[in-house]
């Protein structure tokens, strides 16, 4: 019997370029980020990558961080099995007509702490998609990939990453494979980083799937440059800032949506 195909790959389009808007759980709260989702969809998001609010985020901006750490400090705090029911109430909304797939993005910590085994049966409940931990590597991950079925598990590759390094995490994904775009944390930034197309093009040479790139991509003009080398733009901080007011986050996904597939 023949798996399932992933439904993080197939909404990547073809011939064209899928963007992927990350949204914080739980910011500013529980029903204004679950508006936000809905927004992000309306506005033309093709995956959304739902944060889980974290208390020591080692990827993550000041704009990031900030959200979490509001997100976490409301009453009765907010955390992964919070952002699963934002997750679940998205997924499972008959007024969204068009729910893009979620990934799930944490960090080890909240997965160990709920049990692995746990966090994998609530995400396959919650109707997630597939989820990016980034302080997990291929080679510590063999515990959550032999329980994460019907789960995509997305790794990252980084510009400094070696030909060795590219094979493994290539080789270990599912879903579609993160290029991280520049080193350091996410963030807006003025440009997009010199040599992009290069560093894709280096990861496509040992994989078959997706290559969405994220961390600074900020603008539609940023998206739809990442756009021509990538076969997804992944924008964060710049609709995180935007996140209080899900109206705005409808009209800026949108924007970003005509550039990327302009």
């Amino acid at each position: 019997m023949s798996e399932a195909p992933s439904r993080l790959t197939t909404a990547f389009r073809r011939g064209g370029s899928a963007l992927i808007t990350y949204l914080m759980a739980g910011y500013p709260d529980r029903e204004t980020s679950l508006e936000a989702l809905r927004a992000a969809a309306r506005g033309g998001a093709d995956v959304i990558e739902l944060g889980v609010p974290y208390g020591d985020p080692l990827a993550d901006g000041p704009v990031i961080a900030e959200a979490a750490r509001v997100a976490r400090e409301q009453e009765g705090g907010f955390g992964l099995i919070h952002a699963l029911q934002v997750a679940e109430a998205f997924v499972r909304d008959p007024g969204v007509d068009r729910a893009p797939p979620v990934v799930v993005m944490t960090y080890l910590n909240p997965l160990m702490r709920m049990g692995l085994g746990a966090a994998a049966d609530a995400m396959r409940e919650a109707g997630v998609a597939g989820v990016i931990v980034p302080d997990m590597p291929p080679e510590a991950a063999a515990p959550w990939l032999r329980l994460a079925h019907g789960l995509d598990t997305v790794f990252l590759v980084a510009p400094t990453s070696t030909e060795e390094r590219l094979a493994v995490v290539a080789a270990a994904s599912q879903g579609f494979v993160y290029c991280v775009s520049a080193t350091g944390t996410t963030g807006e930034r003025e440009s997009v980083a010199l040599g992009l197309s290069d560093q894709v093009e280096r990861v496509r040479a040992h994989t078959s799937l997706p290559i969405a790139v994220g961390f600074g991509v900020s603008t539609p003009a940023q998206a739809a440059q990442v756009a021509a080398t990538a076969d997804g733009v992944i924008v964060g901080s710049a609709i995180v800032k935007r996140q209080s007011e899900p109206g705005d986050v409808e009209r800026f996904v949108r924007e970003l949506a005509q550039a990327v597939n302009g």
